[in-house]
Parts: structure tokens; sequence; C-alpha cells
């Protein structure tokens, strides 16, 4: 736990939330700001910044509570006709609140919410370039 943490003040009591799934070791709760209805973030009960400080084990924990809420969703009455995942890690990501968050935010044909990717063609010799390096790191 972190003091200066609202993530943190959530977990522990300290702060109020729409919690919507609780286990030890994740809470997933509805976000005070949503894209869309619906829209909630899943995160670990034990404080970690980011993705490398964050416990292998609790990381798998972390989707698969947003796989059950995206079903949740789904077969609740709130309009959801797909589910975007998302999470940031770290700031230039646009992670906000550095405490691991997963945003799971249900969509409907007609919500206005766009991602704003650009996309580039590298071409195959610089994928496989990227690939070789990310895998000698494994």
């Amino acid at each position: 736990m972190t003091d200066d943490c609202p993530f943190c003040a959530i977990v522990s009591g300290d702060a109020p939330a729409s919690v919507v799934y609780e286990t030890d070791d994740t809470i997933a709760f509805a976000d005070i700001a949503p894209v869309t209805e619906g829209h909630t973030l899943v995160i670990p009960t034990a404080h970690s910044s980011g993705l490398a400080g964050l416990d292998p084990g609790t990381g798998g924990q972390l989707f698969r509570v947003g796989q059950e809420i995206a079903a949740a969703l789904r077969a609740s009455d709130v309009p959801t006709e797909g589910i975007n995942l998302f999470l940031a890690d770290g700031e230039i990501a646009g992670q906000e609140g550095l405490h691991v968050h997963l945003h799971v935010i249900p969509r409907t044909g007609d919500d206005g919410v766009t991602l704003g990717f650009e996309r580039s063609e590298p071409g195959r010799d610089r994928l496989d370039t990227i690939a070789d390096a990310v895998a000698a790191e494994l």
C-alpha cells in the first residue's frame, strides 16, 4: 500500500468505490470517469506502479477477472456489443494513476469512442529485427 495512491485507498476501504468483484488479489470497480457506461477497472490489491513490479500470477489474475467482467457486462443490461481491454504501463503510454489497472470498456456501435492509432508498414526485415531483439531478452 502507498499512502498517496487513490487505488490503494480504495483497496484499504479509505476511499469509496462501486465494487463489482473482489478477491484477496484483485478488486474491480466502476471507473469514476467512464469512457462508456459500465467502464470498469480491475486492479491488484498489492500496490505496483507498473507491470515490471507486478507478480506474474497477479497479472494473469487481472486478465482473468477482466474476462469475467466482460462476460458479466455482455450478460447484463449495460449496452455491450463489444469490449476493449486496455492497460497502459507508464505515463508516456497514457497511464493515469500509478497503480497497475486494467480498463474493461463496454462498446456499442454508436458510442463515439475512437482509438487514436496511426498504423505503419515497416516491412518484414524490420519486423524480423524487432522480433529477434525482443526474443533475445526472453
